[in-house]
C-alpha cells in the first residue's frame, strides 16, 4: 500500500535483484541540489549506476525488474517526506522517479525496434503511483498557495518552498517542450504547468474569499458594511502581496502587477453582478460613490502603502462608462419616483390646511405664507446636493428632473385651485379663509421662484442667478395667474349685486351705489395687501381693470336711454362723479393715474355731454383714437344711450369710422375688445320670404 494514495503496488516476483534499493537512495542523495529556476532535464540519467540501470533494462524483464522494486520504497519514502510537509525532499523524491522512469522509457525506444507493448506495460504498471504522488504534492501546493497571504507572514519559508518547487517543474516542462529532445517522446503528466495553475489558484482564492457574498448580504445596510469590508480587507491583502510577498516570489512572477490585477478584475466581475439587480436608490448611490471616488482613493488603492507600485489607473475603470451612465439613470428614477410621491403627499398636506379654522402664518411684515416652499425647496435641492457626491453629470441628470417634478408639482397645484375654487363657489362659507390661504399661495409661488436658481449646480460661483427653465415659468406664471384670478372673481362676486343696478335713475340719483363699490374695493384691497409685491400691484391694476371693465359693460347692456337734454347732464354728471371717486381711491391704494383705464369713462362721460349731435362723428373720432379697439356696435350703443340721435346722423358717424380704421398701437391694453355686447335683435321673419 503506498501511503497516503489508497493504491496497493504489485511488484513483479523472480528475476535477480541486481540494483538495491539503496543504489536510487544514493542516486537521489547525490544529485545536484535543485533551487528555484534551476534547469533540470529530466531527459538524461541522474548517475552513473542509473544510466547503468538503463543499460542492462534492454536486455529483458530478468534485468529489469530488481531495480524497478525499489520503486515502491521511494514511493513510500516521498510520501512520508510530504505529509511531514517537507516538500523540497519530497518533491525530490519525485522527480528522481520521474527521471527514472524516463530514462527506462528512453532506453526502451532507443533500442533500435518499437517496444513491446509487455515492456511498456510493466513499466507503466511499476510506476502507477508517481501520478498519484504527484498529484498528491500539486493538492498540498495548491493548499499552500491558496493560504499564500496569511504564510507569507506566519511562515514565509513554506510558501518559499512551494514556489521553489513550481520553478523546477517549469524547468522541466521547459526542458521536455522546448530542450533539444523535445517531442522525442510523449511525458506522461507533462506539461504540468504548475505556474498557470499557481495564478489560477491565486485567483480563485481571491473571488471565494471577497466576491462570494449571498444577495442577502449586500443589501440594504448590509451593502455599506459589506464594501466597507472589501476595501479593508483588500488593503490589506495588498499590502501584504507589496511587502512580504514579493520577496518570496522570482522578479518574473510579478506577482504584485498580477494580484493586483486579480483583485481589480474580480472586483469588476462582482460589481457589475451587484448593479445589475433591483436596487434602490440608496444602494445605487453607495455602489457609485465607493466605485468612483472611494475605490481609488487614498483609503483603498492610492494608498500611500502601495504607491508607486500600485497603479489601477492603467487596469481601466472598475465599471465601464456605460454601466455608470445606466446606473446614473436607473438612481434618476429612483429618486424621480420618490420625488413625486413626496410631491403628492405634500400638496395634500397643504390643502388640507387650507380648511382650517384659522388663517395662515404670516411673516414678520404680516405676509401670509406656509412651509411649503421650504419643504420643496429643502427636499429638491438635498437630491442635487447628494447627485453632487457621485458625479457632475449625475448631479445634472438629478437638477433635470427636479426641476420637471417641481413643474409637474405647480401643474397639479394649479388643478387642485381650480377644484378648489368650483367647490367654493357652491358654498362661499368654505374654506373659512379662502382668500387669505389664496394670498399665501401667491407668496409661497414668488418664494419657489426665487429660490429656484439656487438649486442650479454651481449656482454660488455664478455671476447672476441662473435662468430658470422657459416651462417652469410657464407653470409658475400660470399658477400665479390662476390664484389670481380666483382672487379677482371673489372680488367681482361681491361688485356683482352693485353693478345690476347701474345704469338706473335710482343711481343717476345719488352716489350711494359708487360709495358701496369703493368699500367693497377697498376691503379686498386691505386683504391683498398681505401679498408681496409685484403680486400686490399686479392685483391692483387687475382690480381697477375689472371695476373699469364691469362698469362699461353694465352701461351697454341696460340700454338705458336719456330722455331729456337734462338726464344726459345728469348721466354725464354721475359718471364724471364715479370715475373721479374711483381714480382717486385707486390713486390713494398707490395705483398712478397713468396706468388707470378709468380715463375711458371721463372720455365717455363728455360724449354723453355734448349738446350739438351733429358733433358726433368729430366726438367720435377722437373716441377711436384713444380706444381704437371700440367697435361700430359699441359705438351704436353709446349714441343709443344718449336718446337724441337720429338715423341719418348714426349713418354719419357710422360712415366716418369705416373711413377712419384705427390700429391698436404696441402695448395697448384693450378695453372695449372685452366687452362683449348684446346681438341685435333680428327683424321678424315670415317662413320662405324675406325680411322687412
Amino acid at each position: 500500500m503506498v501511503p497516503g494514495t489508497g493504491r496497493q503496488l504489485t511488484l513483479p516476483v523472480g528475476g535477480r535483484r541486481r540494483f538495491p534499493g539503496g543504489l536510487l537512495r544514493g542516486c537521489l542523495s547525490s544529485s545536484p541540489a535543485l533551487s528555484v529556476g534551476s534547469h533540470v532535464p529530466s531527459a538524461e540519467p541522474c548517475c552513473r549506476p542509473c544510466r547503468a540501470a538503463g543499460r542492462q533494462l534492454l536486455w529483458g524483464p530478468d534485468y529489469w525488474i530488481s531495480p524497478l522494486r525499489a520503486v515502491h520504497e521511494l514511493l513510500a519514502q516521498s510520501l512520508r517526506l510530504l505529509h511531514g510537509q517537507q516538500l523540497l525532499e519530497a518533491h525530490a523524491g519525485l522527480m528522481a522517479l520521474e527521471r527514472l522512469r524516463e530514462e527506462i522509457t528512453s532506453q526502451l525506444h532507443s533500442s533500435g525496434s518499437l517496444p513491446s507493448d509487455q515492456a511498456l506495460g510493466v513499466v507503466e504498471s511499476f510506476f502507477a503511483g508517481l501520478q498519484e504522488l504527484s498529484d498528491a504534492l500539486a493538492q498540498q501546493l495548491w493548499r499552500i498557495v491558496g493560504g499564500g497571504v496569511r504564510l507569507v507572514r506566519e511562515d514565509p519559508a513554506l510558501f518559499v518552498s512551494a514556489v521553489r518547487i513550481i520553478e523546477r517543474e517549469e524547468s522541466v516542462d521547459d526542458a521536455l517542450l522546448l530542450g533539444p529532445h523535445a517531442n522525442r517522446f510523449p511525458a506522461p503528466g507533462r506539461p504540468k504547468a504548475w505556474r498557470q495553475r499557481f495564478y489560477q489558484v491565486m485567483q480563485e482564492t481571491i473571488a471565494a474569499a471577497h466576491f462570494k457574498a449571498a444577495h442577502v448580504d449586500v443589501k440594504g445596510p448590509g451593502l455599506g458594511r459589506h464594501l466597507a469590508t472589501l476595501q479593508s480587507n483588500i488593503l490589506v491583502e495588498l499590502r501584504v502581496v507589496k511587502d512580504l510577498m514579493v520577496q518570496c516570489c522570482p522578479p518574473h512572477y510579478n506577482i504584485l502587477s498580477i494580484c493586483t490585477h486579480m483583485y481589480h478584475q474580480g472586483l469588476s466581475d462582482y460589481l457589475q453582478d451587484i448593479l445589475s439587480r433591483d436596487l434602490d436608490k440608496q444602494e445605487i448611490f453607495m455602489l457609485l460613490s465607493w466605485v468612483l471616488h472611494v475605490y481609488q482613493s487614498p483609503e483603498m488603492m492610492g494608498h500611500p502603502d502601495l504607491l508607486p507600485e500600485v497603479d489601477v489607473s492603467t487596469l481601466g475603470p472598475l465599471v465601464s462608462p456605460e454601466v455608470v451612465e445606466q446606473m446614473e439613470r436607473k438612481y434618476v428614477g429612483k429618486v424621480k419616483a420618490s420625488v413625486t410621491e413626496w410631491m403628492r403627499r405634500t400638496l395634500e398636506v397643504e390643502l388640507k390646511e387650507w380648511f382650517r379654522e384659522e388663517e395662515p402664518e404670516m411673516d414678520h411684515l404680516g405676509f401670509f405664507q406656509s412651509a411649503l416652499p421650504i419643504i420643496v425647496m429643502q427636499m429638491l435641492d438635498e437630491n442635487i446636493r447628494v447627485a453632487s457626491l457621485v458625479t457632475d453629470s449625475l448631479q445634472q441628470k438629478v437638477y433635470a428632473m427636479a426641476m420637471d417634478e417641481l413643474e409637474a408639482f405647480l401643474i397639479s397645484l394649479r388643478e387642485a385651485l381650480g377644484e378648489c375654487g368650483k367647490e367654493h363657489q357652491k358654498d362661499r362659507s368654505t374654506p373659512k379663509h379662502y382668500i387669505s390661504y389664496l394670498l399665501a399661495l401667491l407668496n409661497n409661488n414668488m418664494a419657489l421662484s426665487s429660490s429656484i436658481s439656487t438649486l442650479h449646480p454651481g449656482s454660488a460661483s455664478l455671476a447672476k442667478p441662473a435662468e430658470i427653465p422657459s416651462s417652469l415659468q410657464t407653470a409658475l406664471d400660470r399658477a400665479q395667474k390662476k390664484a389670481c384670478r380666483l382672487l379677482l372673481e371673489e372680488l367681482l362676486l361681491d361688485l356683482q349685486p352693485l353693478y345690476v343696478q347701474l345704469p338706473s335713475r335710482k343711481w343717476l340719483s345719488g352716489a350711494q351705489l359708487v360709495n358701496s363699490m369703493c368699500e367693497v374695493i377697498d376691503k379686498y384691497m386691505r386683504d391683498f395687501s398681505h401679498v408681496r409685491n409685484p403680486v400686490f400691484k399686479f392685483l391692483l391694476a387687475e382690480s381697477e381693470h375689472l371695476v373699469m371693465n364691469h362698469y362699461m359693460r353694465a352701461l351697454m347692456e341696460k340700454k338705458m336711454v336719456c330722455r331729456s337734454a337734462e338726464e344726459r347732464i345728469q348721466l354725464s354728471t354721475r359718471l364724471l362723479q364715479d370715475a373721479s371717486q374711483l381714480r382717486e381711491l385707486f390713486h390713494n391704494l398707490g395705483l398712478a393715474e397713468s396706468e388707470q383705464t378709468l380715463e375711458v369713462i371721463f372720455a365717455l362721460q363728455e360724449l354723453i355731454r355734448l349738446q350739438d349731435p351733429a358733433l358726433l362723428s368729430l366726438e367720435v373720432l377722437g373716441f377711436m383714437k384713444k380706444y381704437p379697439d371700440i367697435s361700430d356696435e359699441h359705438i351704436s350703443i353709446l349714441l343709443d344711450l344718449r336718446g337724441d340721435v337720429s338715423k341719418e346722423v348714426r349713418n354719419v358717424v357710422l360712415e366716418m369710422m369705416a373711413q377712419n380704421p384705427q390700429s391698436l398701437p404696441e402695448n395697448y391694453q384693450p378695453i372695449f375688445s372685452n366687452i362683449l355686447v348684446p346681438a341685435p335683435e333680428l327683424p321678424f321673419c315670415l317662413r320662405k320670404g324675406k325680411c322687412a
